[in-house]
């Protein structure tokens, strides 16, 4: 059962004229509420974020109680309770310890609802129990029934973010493999995940996917189709092979070896996501345990290098389990971390399931500063790059969302949410996307990399999950644009690093009084990690509300 917001209209519980006069209004506020939440708000799965309406208005401990009875049978993972006036706190406020609440007091002057919004925020202080306190800018009259663009903007946030909360929460980080390179975010931090996300990490061996592609454990028919549109909608790109100075027994692969390798990729994909999610075809085939999957919300492969010396490399899996489409279509992304980086890949998670978009995992590579631009290329930053730019590139692996070919209906790249990627927009990503084969210096077992340049100029948010000795988990936030760059220009600063890998060109909106963000230098100098994750849309303010939670 997905979660539910549940929504309290509490009311001065004072029979004989007051309580009575005040139950329409009241109601209202609870149905209006719960339509524009349920209009709005969907789960990273696509389906809208239900409401559950207490049976009646709430007046006192007895309505109160009742309330919570009936909530308890709905999965409800946050409450609003709404007023338009003053009613007798201690009796009407949620007191349940496992929800997220809100408090929408009324605006008005009828009735004392700003007065009950302080003193049930000030309640919630005394027990110890945060509350999101929402009240609107301007005066209202009594009978208005709309709800201001402010309050809504507070109200949907909330809703977003408690959606996220739930369908994280009981759910699994499914590691496969262990720590990458000595990659400190690789290091699963189960107390992290269990005591702040509600999360039950688990770990599975990269041999299981030897096991089962030994053993047959896949859908055939699905390993099929995956394979005939790989072949049909993935053309290998440049092969960079041999590169300078490699001395490794293999220097470059056959064609008959890059065949072999696309067909295990295909099964390792098939079979990373039936590790994930579970499929009952596997039943069927008489591998019950197998086909019910681990109940993961995301997962990382770890990859290097005891698996990627001598076995083809995951950079097709993870782009596409990353990706809001595969062979069947559109479907919601798996967010599935590079090298097993599970804070960025809970970086990834957060993005996705407050916007329903991919995120785009990315190493934070370089600062390329103007004069460095026009001093290797001859061109002068403009625009939204004139102030220099991050690279952010990942060593083989990105959504494929992430090349900018989507299109609005004004020309402009866009990233969308999953539910809305049409065949054309599949189509578009793909065209824009190459296969080359890896950089066998770095990846000795060979595999595919997704190679592209982020096509126009988008509103993002780039975010980094980091994990601090005695604080905690902290998380940076910086809001930007991606650029594309004159393709000359491009070609010359890829080239430079890997021109196999997929490269976006990031730049911050920076604050000059705030010298962590002041310029796009200090943004680089300050990042608290090597990788990034990367979303459509400037939603800092929807991150920082649902960390809060």
């Amino acid at each position: 059962m997905l979660s539910k917001i549940g929504i309290r209209p509490v009311i001065d519980g004072r029979q004989f004229g007051i309580r009575e006069s005040l139950e329409v209004q009241t109601m209202n506020m609870a149905k209006a509420a719960a339509e524009l939440i349920s209009s709005k708000v969907r789960h990273a799965s696509g389906e809208p974020m239900e409401c559950v309406i207490a049976d009646t208005t709430i007046g006192g401990i007895a309505e109160s109680a009742a309330c919570a009875d009936k909530f308890a049978t709905e999965n409800i993972v946050a409450t609003l309770t709404v007023t338009p006036c003053w009613c007798y706190v201690t009796q009407v406020i949620d007191e349940n310890p496992n929800t997220i609440k809100a408090v929408w007091g009324f605006n008005g002057t009828e009735r004392p609802g700003a007065v009950f919004l302080a003193a049930a925020n000030s309640a919630y202080a005394q027990i110890g129990m945060p509350c999101f306190s929402i009240y609107g800018h301007d005066v209202k009259d009594a009978d208005d029934t709309v709800i201001p663009s402010d309050v809504e903007e507070k109200i949907l946030r909330f809703a977003r973010c408690a959606a996220a909360v739930g369908d994280m929460k009981n759910k699994s980080y499914v590691n496969i493999g262990s720590q990458a390179m000595g990659i400190a975010g690789a290091y699963c931090n189960e107390e992290f995940f269990r005591d702040y996300l509600g999360i039950h990490p688990e770990w599975v061996d990269m041999t299981e996917i030897i096991r089962r592609e030994k053993l047959g454990i896949y859908d055939e028919a699905e390993y099929k189709k995956a394979l005939a549109w790989i072949k049909e909608k993935c053309p290998e790109g440049v092969d960079i092979n041999p590169t300078p100075g490699m001395t490794y027994m293999r220097p470059v692969l056959s064609a008959k070896e890059k065949e072999e390798n696309w067909e295990f990729i295909a099964k390792m994909t098939c079979i990373i996501r039936d590790i994930l999610k579970g499929n009952p075809k596997l039943a069927e085939m008489g591998w019950l345990e197998e086909s019910k999957g681990r109940n993961a919300v995301l997962g990382g492969f770890q990859g290097q290098r005891m698996w990627t010396d001598f076995m083809p490399n995951a950079d097709f899996t993870e782009a596409i389990l990353n990706t809001t489409f595969d062979w069947n279509g559109a479907r919601e992304p798996i967010p599935f971390a590079t090298e097993n980086d599970t804070l960025n890949g809970t970086t990834l998670m957060f993005l996705h399931l407050l916007t329903g978009r991919a995120a785009v995992f990315a190493d934070v590579r370089t600062y390329w500063s103007p004069d460095s631009v026009k001093r290797v290329t001859g061109w002068t930053p403009n625009g939204k790059a004139a102030n220099g730019f991050i690279h952010l590139i990942n060593s083989g692996a990105a959504a494929l969302d992430g090349t900018g070919a989507v299109k609005d209906e004004n020309g402009e790249s866009v990233m969308k949410p999953w539910w809305d990627m049409t065949e054309k927009d599949i189509d578009a990503c793909l065209n824009a996307t190459t296969w080359p084969c890896a950089n066998l210096g770095y990846f000795r077992g060979g595999g595919f990399s997704s190679s592209y340049s982020t096509q126009g100029v988008m509103p993002c948010t780039f975010a980094r999950v980091n994990y601090v000795k005695h604080l905690g988990p902290t998380i940076q936030i910086i809001e930007g644009y991606t650029v594309e760059l004159p393709e000359d220009v491009n070609k010359t600063l890829l080239g430079r690093t890997d021109p196999t890998w997929p490269s976006t060109w990031f730049a911050p909106i920076t604050v000059p009084d705030k010298v962590a963000v002041s310029d796009v230098y200090n943004v680089m100098a300050n990042w608290g990690a090597n990788h990034g994750a990367i979303s459509y849309g400037h939603i800092g303010a929807d991150l920082i509300t649902m960390c809060s939670m």
